[in-house]
């Protein structure tokens, strides 16, 4: 901007009247978009021109500035510059001896000024230059989306460790705190590890509220007005605290919140749940062994030995003696339960319930600001819509002027259906509404355009609707014309080429083309009589506009009604001569000839009938597929009857079979 501002003073300068040009945002556009290349020049020349065609009020603009000239108008900001190198490193705790090496990516980093500041700041003689500074960040982007992707499979893996840009901090807000709480906390410091998942605990016996806000301690970038961005209600801790702060509590109630920081940068409360510990004397069971048991252990252990010493003869008495020995041991080793009470601590976990409330951006509105809002937002769409109809209105009436003037001067044969008189007035009536779109009207609304509109075409549509008439008349009346001869001779041979059509709507198709014709021979007569520039006879176009009387001529019937009658007739005609001939049977045929249609109906109903006949929903019966091959055939002796745009052209053509 500063050498635009540069350049736009130049301008008004050189232009003088005190004019401004920061006033037109057109002009303004302009220059920018030229300041921009210049200032590329400039990166690898010493000096770099400008010029700007038709920048404001026809007037153009050139001139030249200096690489030296430029850096003297932008010198405060090469120490701005320098703003984010410091920040990086007071953030990673690094200092410049530690720095291995300097990439400068993006197109501002060509600057000759930019790089000499960053080498003097850094002690370096030469930056590092590997990368491409405009592809490189986008190439890294993609690389990393498909890393990330399950769907591309890379050659290897690339590695990558991001942090989180911004320190997060959880704000708590609710009633009934305990002493020495922390209201705020730091969630997730600058420069943390992404992905990762963190639970905080809070001491509290109350549901409560938290929000997660960006610390304050860095500046947030443009755009965000607070640092406010999440913010949750966290409820069931008060039911929970009821439910157990009669048992004997070993620790303060507390509610454990679970966050998940994702690796897009986007934290979230999963899930919350309540912890309570408790101390209770428990009776458990308890194993003793008496001191009696362990004395019949050691004498029944000497006795065993001293039997194993004894003669033959005094086997018996010994093994008695073992045997009493063994069943006082066991009566000794008998297990005594006894209980004993124990204090035993206790943990329980209760979900609680996280419910998002909504903040910044989507914020539910009010009813009122609500209203507010769809109003501003209909008066848009209206003022969008009005912007638009202006345009296509200015648009359409710009056309028809020039148009109009060029049918005026180049067509000859509007010299016939006007009067010089008539175009005379029309060409100023153009100029006039021409002069006043160029000046006057460049700001008019949609109205004005339409109202102007109309009134050119009061004048000039009269004339080109008798133009259009004298150069498509000939043409349809002679097609007229030659569709009756043909329908005559075609109708004469109807008695003995097909006997079985109806003699009464044979009469009433010739009758109806004999007047036709008559009809159109008297309108042709009648035409050479009027005055081209007045009246005519008859005409083509059936347009509901020219049912009404127009100009000095009264509007009579066009040739497209006329015919519109016939087509009709003909239509029912072979209607009825379908049905006749399918009633009848071919009755009037010879023999011969019927013989052969026997045959090829039999072979027809040995084929499989093509599914273009078949209905969708009816039984398709033998009978209806000979029915349905038999309108077939008859439709072969139908001629082919073509009406080609009866609006500007009559034509119909006859296939004799």
């Amino acid at each position: 901007m500063r050498l635009v501002n540069y350049f736009a003073d130049q301008f008004n300068k050189q232009l003088g009247n005190g004019v401004d040009i920061r006033q037109s945002p057109k002009a303004m556009a302009k220059l920018k978009k030229q300041v921009k290349r210049t200032k590329e020049i400039l990166s690898a020349n010493t000096a770099a021109p400008i010029s700007v065609e038709s920048l404001y009020n026809d007037a153009d603009f050139r001139s030249t500035i200096t690489r030296e000239k430029f850096e003297e108008l932008c010198e405060d900001l090469w120490e701005q510059a320098l703003t984010p190198v410091k920040e990086v490193l007071t953030h990673s705790g690094m200092k410049i001896d530690d720095i291995y090496a300097v990439e400068l990516i993006g197109g501002a980093t060509r600057v000759p000024k930019l790089q000499a500041k960053l080498q003097e700041f850094l002690g370096r003689r030469e930056l590092d230059k590997h990368l491409d500074a405009d592809e490189a960040t986008v190439l890294g982007a993609s690389l990393h989306a498909a890393n990330l992707s399950d769907g591309i499979k890379l050659n290897r893996k690339l590695g990558m460790i991001d942090g989180s840009t911004y320190a997060l901090v959880l704000e708590i807000d609710g009633p009934g705190y305990v002493k020495d709480e922390s209201i705020d906390q730091t969630l997730v410091p600058r420069m943390k590890k992404m992905p990762i998942k963190m639970f905080r605990s809070i001491r509290h016996t109350k549901d409560f509220d938290i929000s997660l806000n960006y610390d304050k301690a860095y500046e947030l970038p443009p755009g965000i007005p607070s640092h406010k961005f999440a913010e949750y209600s966290v409820s069931g801790l008060s039911d929970a605290n009821e439910k157990y702060a009669h048992r004997n509590l070993s620790a303060p109630i507390k509610a454990n919140l679970h966050f998940s920081l994702s690796r897009s940068g986007i934290i979230a409360l999963d899930r919350a749940e309540a912890v309570i510990e408790i101390t209770e004397w428990v009776e458990v069971p308890k194993k003793i062994l008496t001191l009696e048991s362990n004395t019949t252990n050691q004498n029944s252990s000497s006795e065993v030995g001293a039997a194993n010493s004894t003669t033959d003869s005094k086997e018996n008495m010994s093994s008695g003696s073992d045997t009493n020995s063994n069943t006082s041991v066991n009566e000794s080793n008998a297990q005594e339960i006894i209980t004993e009470k124990v204090l035993k601590k206790r943990t329980f976990r209760v979900p609680l319930k996280v419910v998002e409330k909504t903040t910044g951006a989507g914020t539910i509105l009010s009813k009122e600001l609500y209203s507010e809002a769809k109003n501003r937002l209909e008066a848009l769409d209206k003022k969008d819509a009005e912007r638009r109809k202006t345009a296509e209105l200015k648009n359409n009436l710009e056309s028809y002027i020039y148009s109009m003037k060029e049918k005026l001067e180049e067509s000859t044969d509007i010299l016939t259906v006007s009067t010089e008189q008539e175009r005379e007035s029309f060409a100023e009536k153009l100029s006039e509404v021409q002069d006043w779109l160029y000046m006057d009207g460049e700001d008019a609304q949609a109205n004005e355009f339409q109202e102007r509109l109309d009134q050119l075409k009061a004048i000039g549509d009269p004339i080109l609707f008798r133009l259009s008439e004298l150069k498509a008349r000939p043409a349809a009346c002679e097609n007229a014309r030659l569709y009756l001869d043909e329908l005559q001779k075609i109708v004469k041979n109807w008695d003995a080429n097909k006997p079985w059509l109806p003699k009464k709507r044979v009469d009433e198709v010739v009758r109806e083309a004999e007047k036709l014709k008559a009809w159109l021979e008297e309108k042709e007569n009648l035409q050479k009589k009027y005055n081209l520039l007045s009246q005519l006879s008859f005409f083509l176009l059936s347009c509901k506009r020219w049912l009404t009387p127009v100009g000095n001529f009264a509007v009579p019937l066009s040739i497209a009604h006329q015919f519109s009658h016939l087509k009709k007739l003909m239509r029912k005609f072979w209607t009825c001569k379908i049905r006749s001939q399918v009633s009848i049977g071919f009755r009037n045929q010879n023999p011969r000839l019927r013989r052969k249609q026997q045959r090829r109906k039999n072979l027809l109903a040995r084929r499989k009938p093509p599914l273009r006949n078949l209905h969708p929903t009816r039984v398709n019966t033998p009978k209806r597929l000979r029915n349905l091959r038999l309108k077939k055939r008859i439709s072969l002796h139908r001629p082919t009857l073509a009406i080609q745009n009866l609006n500007l052209m009559t034509s119909c053509e006859y296939q004799n079979p």
